[in-house]
């Protein structure tokens, strides 16, 4: 069992930059691939990146791509989304999420664990 909780949305204007953390609680932490999705209002929640249990391969929506980075500290059980360039599409609550698959998934229904989400809000 995996908990999940997030931190780190916020206001920030066009341009600007925001690191997303998840804290992971459970042993079963490093073996598990790592998502970020987000979902704004009145649409459906979509993928933004995953990152394998090691770290090795990392996915991303095409969206986001050379924008945000995701990355992973098994030793201290922690989750990074590092968003740079935000952009005002770029509003929408994010959730960290995490997969007993080995292979990331761009599906939902994939994951296992879900945190409860943080506002990011990118004003223009």
């Amino acid at each position: 069992q995996v908990q999940l909780v997030e931190s780190g949305g916020g206001l920030v204007q066009a341009g600007g930059s925001l690191r997303l953390s998840c804290a992971a609680s459970g042993r079963a932490f490093s073996s598990t691939a790592m998502g970020w999705f987000r979902q704004a209002p009145g649409k459906e929640r979509e993928f933004v990146a995953g990152i394998t249990w090691s770290g090795d391969s990392t996915n991303y929506v095409d969206s986001v791509k050379g924008r945000f980075t995701i990355s992973r500290d098994n030793t201290k059980n922690t989750v990074h989304l590092q968003m740079n360039s935000l952009k005002p599409e770029d509003t929408a609550v994010y959730y960290c999420a995490g997969s007993t698959r080995q292979f990331i998934s761009r599906r939902s229904d994939r994951y296992d664990y879900w945190g409860q989400g943080t506002q990011v809000t990118v004003s223009s």
